[in-house]
């Protein structure tokens, strides 16, 4: 495998600050605890701030613009193979491949609640990973309202299972494919492992995978506010709840979170490598520190970033 090496072009303020400058950062204020919990211990208004990631980051929206930004940068800098996967007009894959053939291959799965961003935002850290020796694909899928989050699952299993399928074709070694997730990618990565539907990864195709800033159970997603576009039934919220299906999990894991992440999404982290460990599973829980729900993913980009350098320990060991 290639030497890792520092990535040329210039990162946002934002990932050049150390956990100290962002020691001021705090967490929005929460109206004192009614008795009316409507999920765990939160009542509505705070189950919602919990699902509002940008109201716990300041610096949300210049983040969000600077995937595209970064992510057109590697587009032009590197090229890349545009796939398609299946019939649909979502259903496509940008792979930048590594110079040498047989290389691993990292299928990054995008998060934005499950309604916004796309492939084009989202290959912003493919120059890392391509300069480290490892081919690096962004999976599209159409997001709600012009899918729901069952058929969305099921994009990315097929997406999955597609490269797998094809890797040799590719020059990828599909015995060394890690899929990464984050935020809402972190929940369709974890449920592509675990759900049950006519598309479902065959065991074995995934050899390790990174879930990241996700929500694990849904229960809590639908009793807030998102639950008014997310429209899923309680099978649904069974079926694509990973945390309900983690015997089905079959290869390593790491579960990242940030410090400054919502006290909901910390706590899923949590549950979730908890959950993992009692199962018998292979897991490993990674907090960035002084990392808010955004800043978590710009370290995938920075080959000194703490998602990057967990990524490449999975790697290295598959």
């Amino acid at each position: 495998m290639a030497q890792v090496r520092r990535r040329a072009h210039r990162l946002p303020a934002t990932m050049n600050r150390q956990p100290s400058d962002r020691a001021a950062v705090r967490k929005p204020a929460m109206n004192k605890q009614s008795a009316d919990h409507v999920f765990l211990d939160y009542d509505q208004a705070r189950l919602d701030l919990n699902y509002n990631q940008s109201a716990w980051a300041a610096n949300a929206g210049e983040i969000i613009a600077w995937y595209r930004t970064a992510s057109l940068a590697a587009h032009e800098r590197l090229g890349c193979r545009s796939l398609a996967y299946g019939d649909g007009a979502f259903d496509r894959i940008d792979l930048f491949s590594a110079s040498k053939s047989g290389a691993p291959l990292v299928v990054y799965v995008h998060g934005g609640a499950w309604r916004t961003l796309d492939r084009l935002d989202s290959a912003f850290a493919a120059e890392a990973f391509v300069a480290s020796g490892v081919n690096f694909a962004v999976l599209d899928f159409a997001s709600i309202p012009d899918a729901s989050l069952p058929d969305m699952v099921r994009q990315v299993q097929r997406g999955i299972g597609w490269l797998s399928d094809h890797a040799a074709e590719l020059g990828c070694d599909a015995m060394r494919l890690l899929a990464i997730g984050h935020s809402s990618g972190a929940h369709l990565v974890a449920s592509a492992l675990t759900a049950e539907t006519e598309s479902q990864i065959a065991p074995g195709k995934v050899r390790a995978a990174m879930c990241a800033s996700g929500a694990y159970d849904l229960e809590g997603s639908m009793l807030s506010a998102r639950g008014a576009y997310m429209k899923l039934s309680n099978e649904e919220v069974h079926m694509l709840s990973p945390m309900r299906h983690l015997k089905r999990i079959g290869c390593p894991l790491v579960v990242a979170y940030g410090e400054v992440e919502t006290d909901e999404y910390c706590r899923q982290a949590k549950a979730l490598h908890a959950g993992l460990l009692e199962a018998g599973k292979q897991s490993e829980l990674i907090l960035a520190q002084g990392q808010n729900h955004f800043e978590i993913s710009q370290t995938l980009a920075d080959q000194e970033g703490i998602l990057f350098r967990e990524a490449m320990k999975l790697v290295s060991n598959l």
